[in-house]
């Protein structure tokens, strides 16, 4: 949950027209299951081909984390934020869940983590990512409709499908838009690494 809130690398990521998911429009978790699939498949992709160099190059002047502090980062919030989505879906209030608690994990996580390495981060990507994945698509119509307010909002009652959406889905594309502007090129290298991740996290 950061602010949580852009080459030919790997393919872009599909829009939600392209989906073909089958069945009824009811099948909305489906879909959102497959973009939470695909936005951790391409954040995945680039952080296979990262060099040592770009791995502990920091964010920006302002963000001092290592670009892959932040690839952990993202795979290490999938828990919470479907966790967060399933407390909504069920009506539950959480006016504890704000801006400043999530300032302070992710100051605690930046601390713990600085040293992780690509391969631990990528196995916990591909674990988290598809658990997050495999929970969504428990979630009935009638859930991804229940709605409660939290702090994140201000008090604002929010359904659990914006939850899903703006956290555990974009969370990947906002943080791989952040690492594409901090190293500001991607070489070939990176380009198929999205379909053996996905390979990888099939077989796992």
């Amino acid at each position: 949950m950061s602010s949580l809130q852009e080459e030919t690398v790997v393919a872009e990521p599909q829009s939600a027209a392209n989906y073909k998911i089958g069945g009824s429009m009811g099948r909305r978790a489906e879909l959102l299951a497959k973009r939470i699939e695909e936005g951790a498949a391409g954040l995945a992709a680039v952080a296979a081909g990262l060099s040592d160099v770009e791995w502990h190059t920091p964010m920006s002047a302002k963000d001092r984390r290592a670009v892959g502090v932040i690839v952990h980062h993202v795979a290490s919030m999938y828990p919470i934020e479907i966790d967060l989505a399933r407390a909504v879906a069920n009506g539950k209030a959480a006016p504890e869940v704000t801006w400043e608690l999530v300032a302070e994990i992710n100051s605690k996580h930046a601390q713990e983590q600085a040293g992780v390495t690509k391969a631990a981060t990528l196995d916990l990507l591909r674990r988290n990512s598809g658990e997050a994945a495999a929970e969504v698509r428990t979630f009935t119509d009638e859930e991804l409709d229940g709605s409660a307010p939290i702090g994140l909002t201000f008090g604002a009652p929010v359904t659990a499908q914006f939850i899903i959406e703006d956290h555990a889905l974009r969370h990947s594309w906002h943080h791989l838009a952040g690492i594409r502007r901090a190293l500001g090129r991607y070489g070939s290298r990176c380009i198929g690494r999205r379909t053996e991740f996905k390979k990888n996290r099939s077989s796992s």
